[in-house]
């Protein structure tokens, strides 16, 4: 179902303001997003109106053929307080963590963190990763030991069947953890692409007073996090578009410090000790 299911509809001329309104103290080089931007990525496209929440009818524009319409002036509002929030956690060195399990996205959200050096979970959500951190961090600091020694030679002395169990050993860990192999600590903050599927993720974060930004549909609650997004969360483009608008905000606050890393994160090895 693409943009073109609702060309016609003409956004009312009172709510053409609300997006330059937004996010007045962002970075000045912050491109701001349009209500345009977000209907060319089919971001407006809600669920089926028996499926709406009733909570997210206040980001309800219009149902169109039994189709919720996303009112994208509100849409662009609160992606711009959004991105104001992740430029802040940037320039203040805390870690931003993005969650995005979806299979249709995961791969490309987890190129983009590795390219900005983001952590990420993007197979699955780990039970207690916010609220019992201290015992997630003991599978992270695994996976680290593991690799070691495998890249040491140290898993020569050993037989090839037992190699062969410590290579899907290591496997199982990086599947979950390759993400967050650099975390120290818990994240100051969660970016989540569906909180309908990350629900507990969203649980842990409210129990631990962890902020929470997340693109919400029409199908859920957005009284659940902090900074909602109301958006097409299942559509490849949109949820692109804003992840990438939401990262992009993020590295600009923390390259505003002089930071590669942020902190609670190790930082990447230098091209010299790559080779040492």
């Amino acid at each position: 179902m693409g943009p073109e299911r609702s060309r016609g509809i003409e956004w009312p001329q009172p709510q053409r303001n609300l997006a330059q309104r937004a996010g007045k103290g962002e970075c000045k080089n912050m491109n701001k997003v349009t209500p345009q931007d977000l209907f060319t990525v089919g971001a407006h496209l809600g669920h089926k109106s028996f499926k709406v929440h009733p909570r997210s009818r206040q980001y309800i524009y219009q149902i169109d053929s039994g189709t919720s319409i996303i009112d994208l002036f509100q849409t662009a509002t609160e992606l711009e307080k959004a991105k104001k929030v992740a430029y802040d956690l940037g320039k203040d060195d805390k870690v931003l963590l993005i969650v995005a399990t979806k299979k249709q996205t995961k791969e490309m959200i987890a190129a983009v963190c590795v390219e900005n050096d983001i952590p990420f979970l993007t197979n699955k959500w780990v039970g207690g990763f916010i609220t019992n951190f201290s015992a997630i961090s003991q599978n992270i600091k695994k996976l680290s030991t593991l690799q070691e020694e495998r890249d040491g030679g140290e898993w020569s002395q050993f037989v090839k069947h037992e190699r062969v169990e410590l290579e899907k050993k290591l496997n199982r860990i990086a599947n979950i953890y390759s993400g967050v192999a650099k975390l120290t600590k818990t994240p100051s903050a969660l970016f989540i692409v569906d909180i309908k599927k990350e629900a507990n993720a969203a649980s842990e974060a409210r129990k631990e007073h962890i902020q929470t930004i997340a693109i919400v549909d029409t199908n859920t609650n957005p009284d659940l996090v902090d900074f909602p997004i109301p958006a097409n969360d299942d559509a490849i483009s949109s949820v692109m578009f804003i992840t990438k608008e939401i990262i992009s905000a993020y590295v600009e606050g923390r390259s505003n410090i002089g930071k590669t890393v942020g902190e609670g994160l190790k930082p990447s090895p230098t091209k010299k000790e790559k080779k040492s």
